[in-house]
Formats: C-alpha cells, structure tokens, sequence
C-alpha cells in the first residue's frame, strides 16, 4: 500500500515567498509614470525630427506595455485557487516576464534597421532638446528601477520590470551624450548611431530574460537549484532507500515546487520525516511547495507500468 505526503500543508509550514503578491500598487505607479514620460518623449521626438527620441520613445513604450504585463500579473497572482485553476494564477507572473522579453526582441530589430536606414541621410537635429528630454528620462527610469528593485534577483517578475528600467536609463544617458556630441562637433550622424545603440543595448539585455523566462514557462528546474544536489540529499535521508520522479518548477514569483516519490521501510515514522525533510528542502534549497509520496518497494507503480509490455 503506498502512502501519499504532501509537504505543503499549512501544518508544514508552507509560506509563499516575501512578498510575492503585494507589488500591484508599486507597478501601476511606475507604469503610469513611464506612460507619461513616453508621451513627452516621443511629442518632442517628432517635434525635432530625432530618431533618437523617438526610437526611445517606442522603447519606453514598449516597457510600458511589459510593465502593464507585469502589473497585470500581480493582480492575477493574487487571485485564490478554485476547482479549475487549483494553483491559482500565480503563473501569469511567469509568463508576463516572457512575453516581456519577445516585446523588447521585436523592438530592438525594428529599431536598429531604421536606423541603419538613417546613416545613408542623417538630418540636421537640435541638440538641446534631446539632452533635456533624455536627461529627464535618466531621473525617471532610475526612479522607476528603484521602486522595483526589491526582489528582482529571484522574482521574474520583477526582474524583468528592473531591467527594463535600468536598460531605458543607460538608452536616455547615450542620447544625452549623443545631443551632447551634436551641439559641440555637429556630428549628426550620433543621432542614428545613438538609435543603433539602443536596438542593441535592448536586444542583449533581453536575452537572458527570454531564456529564464522560457524555461520557467516550460517548467525548468530553476537555475538557481542543483537538481542533483537535490537528488544526493533526499537519497541520504533516514531510512530511504531510492528516489524515483524527482521534478523541480517554478511554480509562480518567489515559489519552487517539487514533487519526488520516495522508498521508505513500512515501520517508519513517515510524518514526522516529512515535516523535517519540508523545513530542511526550504533551509537547504529555498523549495517552499513540496509534494512527496512515500512508497515501500524499489519500484513505483510509474516503474511497473512502464516496464510492462505493451497490448496491442
């Protein structure tokens, strides 16, 4: 007879992560904040005719359309469990970060190829606007940054808010130096130059993002966590004797999940090894959502099943 445990019972200990859930108010602030910006950038982009503006401008708006992603996961996030979704939404803050990083792919090509466009015919711009509006976007997107930043090394969510943030304030720094270079030397040429730069500095900073982020959807073992670590330590155990099905996931902003079927002696006090080995999975490895079925035969009914022959 083969007994179930499952380590996330509120009489286990299970907590979500830090603030996993409270960040809605924090991105709808710094949403609108970056809507209003990008409205002022991209007006004074066309006013002067700068490609470096308005390339910025289309960036910014295309992190205010991740930002909204991120802001609208948080609140789906919050959202409880019921009979259909019985995790709930947490997931959404997963693929927010996703869909994130394929916004700022997409931006980033079409914004080096126009300004690639723009070498051949640089126009005339004036300078002093586009050092004003990018200097402004330096103190907004390092506001914005700031307001995100807690978290974001092990919430997606987050993370890909924080980069977006960071990556516009390094953009708006190199179109200050760029309207810097065309006021002083009159070198037109750094306003698709600085456009280039942008497409580029988005599209390196996205990958990695696109990475984490596909591998969560596709339930990665995060990277953060050696899944054979994972493996040794529940193989030293008391009393167990083999591990079968071990599968390690994020399971939504600031939770891991893990499920693992674990042989076992019948004589065992299997309770209260598994309220240890909960704490000791969340101390050791920051897995705060395990399930763990204990069996007591050296292989599990998975195992049986799939060595027998098939009918046809």
């Amino acid at each position: 007879m083969l007994g179930h445990s499952h380590g996330h019972d509120s009489d286990h200990g299970h907590a979500h992560g830090p603030g996993a859930f409270s960040n809605t108010r924090t991105f709808a602030l710094v949403t609108l904040l970056n809507l209003a910006f990008t409205a002022i950038e991209a007006f004074y982009g066309f006013w002067t005719n700068s490609l470096a503006l308005l390339t910025d401008a289309l960036h910014n708006l295309g992190d205010v359309l991740g930002l909204g992603l991120a802001w609208a996961a948080a609140v789906l996030a919050k959202r409880p469990p019921n009979a259909r979704h019985t995790y709930g939404w947490r997931r959404a803050t997963l693929l927010s970060p996703l869909a994130n990083a394929v916004l700022l792919v997409v931006f980033s090509g079409a914004l080096g190829w126009e300004a690639i466009r723009r070498f051949n015919a640089p126009p005339e711009i004036p300078a002093l606007p586009v050092i004003v509006v990018a200097a402004i976007g330096i103190g907004v997107n390092l506001l914005g940054a700031w307001m995100v930043r807690g978290g974001h090394d092990t919430d997606l969510n987050r993370r890909g808010a924080y980069l977006h943030l960071m990556a516009d304030a390094a953009v708006s720094l190199a179109a200050v130096l760029a309207g810097l270079g065309m006021w002083f030397l009159g070198w037109s040429w750094l306003d698709p130059a600085t456009a280039l730069l942008i497409s580029v500095v988005i599209a390196v900073g996205a990958w990695a993002l696109l990475r984490d982020s596909f591998e969560a959807a596709m339930d990665a073992v995060p990277r953060s966590i050696d899944r054979d670590a994972v493996l040794v330590f529940l193989s030293t155990r008391p009393g167990v004797s083999a591990v079968h099905h071990l599968h390690i996931w994020a399971l939504g902003a600031g939770e891991i999940a893990m499920t693992a079927h674990l042989v076992r002696s019948p004589g065992d006090d299997h309770d209260a090894f598994i309220d240890a080995l909960v704490h000791d999975l969340d101390h050791e490895f920051g897995i705060n959502h395990p399930t763990l079925q204990v069996e007591h035969g050296n292989l599990c009914e998975h195992d049986l099943h799939d060595r027998a022959p098939h009918a046809h």
